[in-house]
Order: structure tokens, then sequence, then C-alpha cells
């Protein structure tokens, strides 16, 4: 009995379409990687209001965090200084360089609680030197990160190891230092602070790069905490839910929310795994980039940072191009900070619930500053008023040199100067 090739193929098909256990399905039975649950994207582009939310709008050490950076900046090279006091010469040329918003001089002398100014023995020019509670707050920083030297070293490891090569350019690295909480010294002394595992390489265009090699299984903060809670296991497969954390008055439209509700129930990918695979526009990978994000802010001391500086992890990071626009489609769990005229970043599970991400060693030590910054403005205003009240005649030292004389007070100078006045 013979059998045509068009009736073998019907046979076959037969046989493949209605069997419970297709043959194939025995022959083969690949593991499902969590990204062929979805490679789709069914996400509804509806327009969303922004809402301001007047707490995080009012947390001082983010808001406070971009002008901290200069000051501290300056505290640094003040305290460098083998005499702990420098001449404004040393610094008035380097304000673009240390992100100063205005002359030196000036800024230094809207924080009298941090910087304490004194004539020089040349010229009449004025020096700085901290003031004895700045000085404290400088020597707990420097112990705080003696002791968390390792925490501060896995920091850095993670944000490598979340780009695509598991390499990063150091100008981006020294552009990131300040909101992983890294000395400005942390890249120039890498015997102290580095270990084995991290390496300087060439990459392209000359550019010179710091690249991570672990072979450990690293678990981002989402994956450990819902560990803790015993909704994880460990198996890359398993979908686990973002925590929401909706600001008061804010409303998802309908459609926004079911779309949230089967978004949650997609398999988790860790920004530490491969995305090669990833349909880039699919909602997994939508999930992925909302992980990478959460665990990005999750690193940073304030648990925030300026949108366009997170934009220029992008190409390192294999991010998408319109990937700022996360932040606006899931603000249950970001907020957006529009104060200062700066566009804002925030985490909102860090404040919403402290216990569910660890706390970074240096936030206390810059609250501290922060704290002295807000004495600055009350010296001021006293100033200010006691100057309206006095008539006499009022001091004002220029950074230009003058002839005049000055009657000094020997005691608010360092002893090596004071030799240069007395002859002694």
């Amino acid at each position: 009995m013979f059998i045509t090739n068009s009736g073998f193929r019907t046979t076959l098909k037969r046989v493949l379409s209605h069997s419970e256990k297709p043959i194939f399905s025995v022959l083969y039975q690949p593991r499902n990687p969590p990204y062929k649950y979805s490679q789709h994207c069914n996400y509804v582009d509806v327009y969303m209001k922004w809402k301001k939310d007047h707490y995080y709008d009012n947390i001082d050490h983010i808001h406070k965090s971009k002008i901290l950076k200069p000051i501290v900046s300056l505290k640094n090279c003040i305290a460098e200084d083998p005499n702990g006091c420098i001449p404004i010469s040393v610094v008035s040329k380097r304000g673009v360089e240390l992100e100063v918003p205005m002359k030196v001089a000036r800024f230094l002398r809207r924080y009298p609680s941090i910087f304490e100014e004194f004539t020089g023995p040349q010229y009449n020019l004025p020096w700085f030197k901290l003031t004895p509670e700045a000085a404290e707050v400088d020597r707990e920083e420097k112990r705080v990160y003696e002791e968390c030297r390792k925490d501060l070293r896995e920091r850095l490891k993670r944000l490598i190891l979340m780009s695509t090569g598991k390499v990063l350019p150091l100008k981006i690295i020294q552009g990131m230092q300040w909101y992983l909480g890294l000395p400005d010294d942390f890249l120039r002394n890498p015997e102290k602070n580095l270990d084995e595992t991290f390496k300087f390489v060439d990459m392209e265009d000359g550019l010179k790069g710091l690249a991570v090699d672990n072979g450990e299984k690293v678990l981002s903060s989402v994956q450990s905490f819902a560990m803790k809670q015993g909704v994880y296991t460990g198996d890359s497969m398993e979908p686990i839910e973002f925590r929401l954390f909706p600001s008061k008055g804010l409303r998802l439209k309908v459609k926004i929310k079911g779309w949230l509700n089967e978004f949650q129930k997609l398999p988790y990918v860790s920004p530490y795994e491969d995305i090669s695979h990833l349909a880039p526009d699919s909602d997994i990978a939508e999930k992925r980039l909302v992980g990478l994000l959460h665990e990005l802010l999750s690193l940073f001391v304030e648990h925030s940072a300026e949108r366009r500086k997170i934009l220029c992890l992008k190409k390192h990071m294999g991010l998408p191009q319109k990937m700022h626009k996360a932040f606006e489609r899931h603000p249950y769990m970001f907020y957006l900070s529009l104060k200062n005229k700066t566009c804002t970043a925030i985490l909102k599970e860090a404040y919403c619930d402290p216990s569910a991400i660890e706390r970074h060693p240096i936030l206390k030590i810059r609250k501290r500053y922060i704290n002295l910054m807000q004495k600055s403005d009350s010296i001021l205003k006293k100033r200010r008023l006691s100057s309206r009240l006095d008539d006499g005649p009022k001091m004002d030292l220029d950074l230009d040199s003058t002839d005049e004389e000055t009657d000094l007070d020997l005691d608010c100078l360092p002893p090596f100067l004071i030799s240069s006045y007395t002859g002694k």
C-alpha cells in the first residue's frame, strides 16, 4: 500500500496537532527564559497629568545636594592643605571645575558656619579655613569612609555590572561618584579602594574604562526584599511585583491601571542579567528598564538623581532612546520633582518604607553639612539685621591687592602665618 506525499503530510499534520503530547515536545523541552513570556507591548499610551507632591519636594538632603557638592569640594581643598587653610587664589579660578555657581569668594562667604575667613599676610588677600564645627564633620566623614570602604566598593561594582559589557568609562564613573557617595580620591587610590575584581581597560575612542569580572550571582534590592518576604525563591523566571506608593490625589486612568496589573505579573528580569534577547519594545523590556532604574536609585546616597545625569548612562547600559518616559509611566514608583528648575527623579520606596532599601552610610554626614548650611543662613540674617542698626564703618575685603594697613587679630591665624607679621 502506497501513501501519496499529500496524504503523508496530512496524516503527519493531524498526528502533531491532535496529540495531547506532541512528538516534538517529548524530543525537545527547552527551559523557557523569562523573556519568552512576553515579547509584545500592551502599554496604553494615555496622557498622564503630573501631580505635585509636597512631601518629596521638601526633602532637604535631596534638593540641597546640588549646592552641597561644591561646598564639599571646596571643603576638601582646604582640608587637604597641610596647613588647613588656603588663600582665595588657590581656588578662585577653579569655579567651573568645582561646579561653583558664582564667584568662589562670594560662594565661600555665603557659608560662614563652614568656612572661616581671615586676612592673609600679603596684599590683604582673604584666606579661608574650616570652622571647628565643619572640621569635626570632616573628621567624622573620613572615619565613615574608612569603615565603609567595602560598602562603597560594592556600590561601584554594582553600577558597572549593570552595564552591557560590565565596563564603564572612567569619565562616566566620575560623573556618578557624588551620587554613589564615593570620595573625590576614590579612583586615584585603586590599591586602597578597589579589589582584584576591578580592572582598568582601554575602550573605544581612546577612553579609559573600569571593568568588573564577577562570577557570583548578584541579587538586586527588589529580589533581596522579595526573598526576605518569602515571595521569591531565587529563580530568574519568577515574577516579582514592584511595590507601589501612590501620592495623595494621584489617580491612574482605567486603561493604564489595567495595563499595570498585567505588567506586575510579568517575570522580573534582573538589571544584572543579559538583555540581548529582549525585544526592545516589549513589556518585558519595559519591566527590566523599570527594575534597572529602581536598582540604580537604590544605590545612590539620596536615592535620587537629576534625570539628565541618568540619561548619560543610556548608551552604556543598553537603555532605549526614550528611557526617560519610564519615570512618567510609573508615578507609583518614581516621583519627578521640578524644584529649583531641575528635574530630579526620586525613588518613592526609599522614603515610604526605609526598611526595604539599605540606607547609605554617608547620608548622615551630608545631613550634618546641610545643618551647617542652614546655620549659615541664620548667621547671615543676623548680620544683615545688625548692619541696619549699626551706622559705623563696614570692612569689605577685596580680592585685589591694596596698600592700606589693616589691624589683625593674630589669634585667628594659623601658627605658620603669625611669623609673617611678627618676624619671629
